[in-house]
């Protein structure tokens, strides 16, 4: 397997196709002059409901491509999880909407794979990573209906590749608080509902594929987007996961690179500290481990109020920060698990893509984002290549 790096537009305003422009002639192709001056650049594109719906223009779609091909760039990975705006207003739990129970999620992604098979070459492999599901108070007793359009979508994708030749693979993206939260949860989720005998039987419904052809065909467009922040933050074991992945038959399809805040014993001045962190556009979920096993808080400032997180666990946060930081001024990063991750890859590959995504540059406290994005993410990128080297 011959991994491939990039890192996630997401971090850049990609609401519009004037975003979208922007972001591709401005900050990527300066990362690019930086990493991959003589070679072909792999970008993880994140492209909002409403782009999507205008790049069904033929002349924007064209240009579009023209830019890709212009600055020597390959779309080799799509951010399907954000539906709506994600920069410079209150995302919150508002980003897994609309989730898998909802047709508007099933023709996102249905859109979004058609445009990634207009843009890529015959033969090409592309990872589509997705919502876990819905945010947790609304995914349960939904187990049905959101099985059953994700498998839609995964015959849309075995119609895609038979029709143009281009294999999308959809990419399920588990995280704290939602309907699939843990590898356990996610493996028994996809034994139950997604790689099942019943699902195989649906697929093959839908697809108009022969049984035996089914439940490879799932296997092949349907898996997995390993976030490696959400497992730190999970306390997940990283070998662990990984193993209970191989040995349920559930590809990763996507592997994000990412570094959560850790607390070792939580304390006044750390709770004192954290609250610079307490910001209001994206969701902060902190898990603390104690004696008594995993407490879960919804957002940081739950988390932080009386009666919240207890002094003497620790603490893990999850906000995204830059992977290159191993500590902080008061605490430190899941940068070791990230590190064990990547080791893992190092000796057996996991995914054939590894996307790197801190989208918080705008929200980091003042200091840790010197520099601008652009000169960021290429230290990233630098960072996790000595990593895997």
């Amino acid at each position: 397997m011959t991994d491939v790096l990039t890192y996630c537009l997401n971090v850049h305003p990609t609401q519009t196709f004037d975003d979208v422009r922007a972001a591709l002639t401005g900050p990527v192709r300066a990362v690019k002059r930086s990493i991959s001056p003589d070679r072909p650049f792999p970008v993880g594109l994140r492209l909002s409901a409403e782009c999507t719906a205008a790049l069904t223009e033929p002349a924007l779609r064209e240009e579009l491509a023209g830019l890709l091909s212009d600055g020597d760039l390959r779309p080799v990975t799509m951010n399907g999880f954000p539906y709506g705006p994600f920069h410079g207003t209150r995302v919150k739990e508002e980003v897994y909407l609309p989730d898998w129970r909802s047709e508007d999620r099933v023709r996102y992604s249905t859109d979004l794979a058609d445009l990634l098979a207009a843009l890529n070459p015959e033969g090409a492999f592309v990872s589509l990573s997705t919502v876990p599901g819905a945010f947790r108070p609304n995914g349960a007793g939904a187990e049905v209906a959101m099985a059953d359009n994700i498998l839609r979508v995964v015959a849309h994708l075995v119609a895609l590749a038979r029709d143009t030749g281009r294999r999308i693979a959809l990419a399920i993206e588990p995280e704290p608080c939602c309907f699939l939260e843990t590898i356990a949860e996610t493996v028994t989720f996809f034994e139950t509902w997604l790689f099942s005998d019943a699902a195989e039987a649906r697929l093959s419904e839908l697809a108009d594929l022969p049984r035996s052809k089914a439940a490879e065909a799932l296997r092949r467009h349907l898996g997995l987007c390993y976030d490696v922040c959400h497992a730190a933050v999970e306390y997940e074991d990283a070998a662990g996961s990984i193993a209970a992945l191989r040995g349920a038959g559930i590809p990763v399809h996507k592997l994000q690179l990412s570094s959560a805040l850790r607390i070792p014993s939580g304390n006044p001045a750390a709770r004192e500290a954290l609250r610079r962190f307490d910001e209001p556009t994206y969701l902060h979920q902190l898990i603390a481990r104690g004696e008594g096993g995993l407490t879960r808080f919804t957002d940081l400032g739950e988390a932080l109020a009386p009666g919240g997180a207890r002094d003497g666990e620790e603490w893990r946060v999850h906000f995204h920060v830059p992977v290159f930081i191993d500590t902080l001024p008061d605490f430190a990063t899941t940068q070791d698990f990230l590190r064990e991750i990547l080791a893992l890859h190092r000796a057996e590959p996991i995914s054939p893509h590894l996307e790197i995504e801190t989208y918080t540059w705008q929200v980091l406290p003042e200091g840790l984002a010197a520099g601008s994005v652009e000169d960021a993410v290429t230290r990233e990128i630098e960072w996790v290549r000595e990593q895997l080297s």
